[in-house]
């Protein structure tokens, strides 16, 4: 009895290695390709299955994907492995497959206008440290930002300048003027960023964050505040010998929704007789005008044709031959030349012909 127990568990412990060596080894009539960086495998082995499994195929597509996977975890156990942080783990190759990209390529930055102009003039960026040093303090510093070196910020006493005002808070305006050049930076960065995005840039009538502007500027800016409104400026009060706006426009007109029955039924009425009128309307100056434009027309393609064809008769007649127009043959006579009739040697001028310009003789008229 304990013999025969030995023999069915030994009987039992190799079925159950041959089934785990069943399921790990893949038979394919034709080897997968292996793209190991993207984690692929492509089989290229007919579905011969999936045609005798009928209308319900699942249990096996399920198959098959067990096995190609079984297949590519082969391949990666294959791989040189590392440990990292208590897990182990595989080095994959370099992909040799080209995947399409998610999301387009990303365009290249536009440039500022001062790269632009840099560009333009040929300057080169200069490299400089962040490091400089502090005759203050007595040690390094950082160029720019907290605690940089040269910080005009932490005088506590300043020099007023020749000229200025000696009350004036000397203090007060370094502040002021560091926001302003705050501001004309955020400026020049918005507007970077609208150029580069192709958007149109709101107006600012010509004003400028540094409060320094001329008289045309702070002129064109007031003319912009006071058209600003629902009337277009025209109720505003204006200065003592202030000259009237030019090019302002005008507002639209719009008749009133209800109240003015009689004006809307009037409208109405002369759009419906003008639609059910056989008779167009007939603007008679217009009509005038278009007339004696083509008539000119016609006269001037008229006189271009003559025109062309009394150079090509000139051109082809020869010398010793009768012809009107062209330059004046030896030997012939001809009609429209300068002067009459020519034997030899330069044109006579009072000669007699027709048409042309002359001088002396007679013309036609």
């Amino acid at each position: 009895m304990e013999g025969q127990n030995v023999e069915e568990l030994l009987a039992k412990a190799e079925r159950d290695e041959a089934e785990k060596l069943q399921r790990i080894t893949v038979h394919k009539e034709l080897e997968l390709e292996f793209d190991l960086g993207n984690l692929l495998a492509s089989d290229r082995n007919p579905p011969t299955g999936l045609r005798r499994a009928g209308p319900s195929p699942e249990a096996e597509l399920q198959a098959l994907a067990r096995d190609n996977t079984q297949l590519l975890i082969n391949q990666l156990w294959q791989l040189p492995t590392e440990r990292v942080e208590e897990a182990l783990v595989a080095r994959l190759p370099e992909p040799t497959t080209r995947l399409p990209r998610e999301k387009p390529v990303p365009r290249p930055r536009p440039l500022t206008r001062w790269q632009q102009f840099a560009r333009l003039k040929g300057i080169r960026p200069k490299k400089k440290t962040n490091l400089v040093w502090d005759e203050v303090s007595g040690q390094w510093r950082r160029r720019w930002g907290y605690q940089r070196a040269r910080d005009d910020t932490k005088e506590w006493l300043i020099e007023v300048p020749g000229g200025a005002d000696p009350l004036e808070d000397q203090f007060a305006k370094r502040i002021q003027a560091k926001k302003e050049r705050v501001a004309k930076n955020e400026l020049n960065r918005l507007r970077n960023l609208a150029r580069a995005h192709k958007m149109q840039l709101p107006s600012t009538a010509g004003m400028h964050p540094t409060g320094h502007q001329s008289k045309e500027e702070l002129g064109r800016a007031m003319q912009v505040a006071k058209v600003s409104t629902a009337s277009v400026g025209r109720f505003q009060e204006r200065l003592p010998k202030e000259k009237a706006p030019r090019g302002s426009g005008k507002k639209r007109k719009f008749q009133p929704l209800f109240g003015d029955f009689a004006a809307e039924k009037k409208s109405q009425l002369e759009l419906l007789r003008v639609m059910n009128s056989k008779k167009p309307q007939l603007d008679v100056t217009r009509a005038t005008n278009k007339q004696m434009r083509e008539e000119d027309q016609e006269e001037a393609a008229k006189r271009r044709k003559m025109s062309q064809k009394g150079k090509r008769k000139g051109g082809r007649q020869g010398a010793g031959g009768q012809r009107k127009g062209g330059p004046p043959s030896q030997g012939g006579k001809r009609k429209g030349g300068l002067g009459g009739k020519v034997n030899s040697g330069p044109p006579r001028l009072g000669g007699k012909r027709k048409g042309g310009q002359h001088q002396g003789g007679k013309r036609r008229k």
